[in-house]
């Protein structure tokens, strides 16, 4: 089961939790799991086309991924990285 990594920014959907698992072979699949688990989480990462959300990185073992059907493999990590902004 992937370990995923929540940013501070989503943690009021995961009860505060930084670190959770969720089940799925695909990127989707996971975050499909965490909405299951969290409902709401996943409308937060991904928007209405079905895309990442243009304020969210998605990382499988610190490699960049975009398409939610890249394939999750046993024992890998998820890592949802949100985008800050503001500031003059």
């Amino acid at each position: 089961m992937p370990k995923v990594i929540v940013p501070s920014q989503l943690r009021s959907y995961t009860s505060g939790r930084g670190e959770v698992t969720a089940d799925g072979a695909t990127l989707g699949a996971v975050l499909l799991d965490l909405d299951r688990q969290f409902p709401g989480f996943r409308f937060r990462v991904i928007d209405e086309q079905d895309r990442v959300r243009r304020h969210v990185i998605l990382f499988v073992d610190e490699e960049r991924r975009d398409d939610l059907g890249s394939e999750i493999l046993p024992g890998q990590d998820v890592q949802i990285v949100g985008a800050l902004s503001g500031g003059s």
